[in-house]
C-alpha cells in the first residue's frame, strides 16, 4: 500500500515538475523569451490543439466545397450538373443520328441511289387483320346522311377525278423538250428537259434549300425540300441563284440552263422528284410543254 501512494506521488511530481523552455541569441546567448512547463500542461496543451485541429478540419470538410476535392464526397449541385449534362449528352446524341440519317438521305439523292426493301406484304397486314363477326357494321344516321350526300353530288359527274394529293400544287421548272423520261429500270430517276442556255429554272413549290454546290459529275446542283414529303432536284445547271438554307417561293428563279458536269451532252436540266425518299415520275404531277 505504501509503495503505490510511492508511486503516485512519484508520478505527480514528476507530471507537475516544473520545466523552463529558454529560447537564447545565438551569437549573444541572450535571453529571448523562457515559458514555464510541465509534463501536465504540455499534454493538455496539445489535447486542446488536437481537438480543435480536428473540429476545424470537420467543419472546412462539410461546409465548404473543398469536400468535393475528396474522394467519396460529392455536392448536390455536381449531382445535378452531371444529371443535365448526361440528358444533353443523349439529346445531342438523338440530333446526331437524325441528321446523319438526313444527310444520307441527301446523298442518296445525289447518287440516285434507291433501297430495295423486300418485305413480305402479308406480314405487315398480319396485325391489323380483324374478324368480320366482332365488327358492328350497322350504318349510324350521320354515315347514312354522308352517303347520301356523296352519291347525289356523283350522279350528275361525268368525269373520274383523283383526288390524291390535291393540297399539293407543284410548278414545272422550265417549258422545254422531253428527251429522255422516268425510268427506274434503267435507274435514271429523273426526266431531261431541253431548253435554251441561261432559260431561267424555277421552284416547283415552296420550300427550303437543302443543297446548292458544284459536283464532278453533274454540275450545279440545287435540292429543295417541300411541303407534304416532296423534295426537288436540279442537276446541271448554268449557274445558282440560292444558297443551302435560303427560303424560296413557288414560281422563284433558283438556277439557269446550263451544261455543266461531266454527264452532260448538251444544254439540259436533269429534274428529278422525290416523295418520302422515294424517286416518282415528274410527269404524273406537273405538266412540261
Amino acid at each position: 500500500m505504501a509503495k503505490e501512494q510511492k508511486k503516485r506521488k512519484e508520478i505527480r511530481r514528476k507530471l507537475l515538475h516544473k520545466y523552463r523552455l529558454v529560447i537564447l541569441n545565438e551569437s549573444t546567448f541572450e535571453e529571448k523569451i523562457s515559458f514555464k512547463l510541465s509534463r501536465l500542461n504540455v499534454f493538455v496543451t496539445g489535447t486542446l490543439f488536437i481537438i480543435v485541429l480536428i473540429g476545424l478540419t470537420t467543419l472546412i470538410i462539410a461546409f465548404t466545397p473543398l469536400r468535393e476535392y475528396i474522394p467519396g464526397y460529392s455536392s448536390t449541385k455536381l449531382k445535378r450538373e452531371a444529371t443535365e449534362l448526361t440528358y444533353k449528352t443523349d439529346s445531342l446524341v438523338t440530333v446526331l443520328n437524325y441528321t446523319n440519317r438526313y444527310l444520307d438521305n441527301v446523298r442518296k439523292v445525289l447518287r440516285g441511289d434507291v433501297e430495295n426493301n423486300q418485305q413480305n406484304r402479308d406480314s405487315l397486314f398480319e396485325k391489323y387483320k380483324l374478324d368480320p363477326a366482332s365488327v358492328d357494321l350497322t350504318p349510324i344516321r350521320e354515315d347514312l346522311l354522308l352517303r347520301e350526300e356523296v352519291e347525289l353530288e356523283d350522279k350528275y359527274n361525268l368525269f373520274e377525278r383523283n383526288v390524291e394529293n390535291l393540297g399539293t400544287l407543284l410548278f414545272a421548272p422550265i417549258t422545254g423538250t422531253l428527251s429522255q423520261g422516268f425510268d427506274p429500270k434503267t435507274k435514271h430517276f429523273a426526266v431531261d428537259l431541253v431548253a435554251p442556255k441561261d432559260t431561267p429554272v424555277k421552284s416547283i413549290a415552296d420550300g427550303t434549300v437543302l443543297f446548292a454546290e458544284w459536283t464532278s459529275d453533274t454540275g450545279y446542283v440545287i435540292i429543295i425540300e417541300h411541303q407534304d414529303g416532296f423534295t426537288s432536284v436540279y442537276k446541271h445547271n448554268g449557274s445558282l441563284t440560292k444558297s443551302q438554307g435560303d427560303q424560296v417561293k413557288a414560281g422563284e428563279v433558283i438556277a439557269s440552263i446550263g451544261n455543266t458536269g461531266e454527264l452532260t451532252t448538251g444544254p439540259h436540266l436533269h429534274f428529278e422528284l422525290w416523295r418520302k425518299g422515294k424517286p416518282v415520275d415528274p410527269q404524273n404531277y406537273m405538266d412540261f410543254n
